[in-house]
């Protein structure tokens, strides 16, 4: 019964003078997560032993080891990704956080490339500190789709039966109507369907597209994005049988709840999509890349510079990011193996 087996799942410690060390700790310190999963931190023991001490979390151990095949399922494991005893100055980011972070993301992405391990969590990065000659990505998703030579993929919000999906990611908004095409839609949309069915084994996923512009254009009145790349796409993938539906001014589709009649929704660009989804779900949730041959998640907050090391951050929905990688991996077994 492979889609069974307690799944290796690694966990890159991000900016760790933001909030990501302390909600992956208060996460793992909840003995009931080794049940689901076995947690590989990427990063180092010293200083997640300080953050340990500083959050009073002394009623669980982190076992170091070398390589996962030495990972103990009964206990939190980490990886050294670098040797230094490095200064921890919460709440502000620094040369050798960023740095860190890479090296944690990087030793991840390798163990996860050749097959070490079943997916990976993220915590926070600072998209700016970690820039260097190696990372010159707007951020993880843009990173990990490179790495993992996938043709595209999808930023995908997930908090319980509330998902929504974002056409454009990291790019500032007066580039985001030159980059929409139907053909980037279709690519959207089909990556979105192949999730929905594969990855929450929903058979007929019924999907709803956002406008571009106020009120979907108002029939070109306040433009025409709409008619002449949304609708298209739309048109085209309901002729291959698809149950797509739009494009719907993004005020009212959120105001009347109407997202409640979907299985997901299909935003234009980031904000659109993630402003009403944190306000709906904020506390619980996931941000999920799809279209990649492997699984990632990560919570759908940032490092929260302003709170760190106040022992006052949510871990909710870092412990969402760690259970829905959990439940795809366990998916995709059991789409891989029906039988088992």
């Amino acid at each position: 019964m492979e889609h069974k087996i307690k799944p290796r799942l690694g966990i890159s410690l991000g900016d760790f003078n933001g909030i990501g060390p302390e909600v992956i700790l208060k996460t793992l310190a909840d003995h009931r997560i080794l049940n689901f999963c076995t947690p590989i931190i990427y990063g180092n023991i010293q200083l997640l032993n300080k953050v340990k001490k500083q959050l009073a979390l002394e009623n669980f151990h982190l076992q170091v080891i070398s390589e996962t095949v030495g990972s103990d399922a009964k206990k939190v494991n980490v990886i050294n990704c670098w040797e230094e005893d490095l200064e921890l100055t919460v709440g502000k980011p620094t040369t050798e956080s960023g740095q860190s972070a890479l090296k944690s993301l990087q030793r991840a992405a390798e163990d996860l490339k050749n097959g070490k391990i079943d997916g990976i969590v993220t915590a926070p990065i600072d998209k700016d500190n970690i820039q260097s000659e190696n990372f010159q990505f707007p951020g993880h998703t843009e990173f990990l789709t490179h790495y993992f030579e996938a043709p595209n993929s999808l930023m995908f919000l997930v908090g319980g039966d509330l998902r929504v999906a974002t056409v454009t990611g990291h790019v500032p908004l007066k580039d985001v109507p030159g980059k929409l095409t139907t053909e980037l839609l279709i690519q959207k949309l089909t990556i979105l369907l192949e999730s929905l069915k594969h990855d929450f084994h929903i058979q007929k996923p019924k999907i709803a597209v956002l406008g571009l512009n106020p009120h979907a254009g108002e029939n070109g009145l306040l433009g025409n994005e709409e008619g002449e790349i949304i609708a298209p796409a739309i048109q085209q993938m309901k002729e291959k049988g698809n149950l797509i539906f739009g494009p719907f001014p993004a005020d009212g589709f959120f105001g009347t709840a109407s997202y409640k009649h979907f299985d997901a929704v299909l935003s234009m660009y980031h904000d659109q999509g993630l402003i009403p989804f944190k306000t709906l779900a904020f506390e619980n949730g996931v941000n999920f890349t799809a279209g990649l041959p492997v699984v990632r998640t990560s919570p759908d907050h940032g490092t929260a510079y302003n709170i760190a090391g106040q022992n006052v951050a949510q871990e909710s929905s870092f412990r969402e990011a760690l259970l829905l990688a959990v439940d795809i991996i366990r998916k995709r077994r059991f789409n891989a193996n029906p039988r088992n």
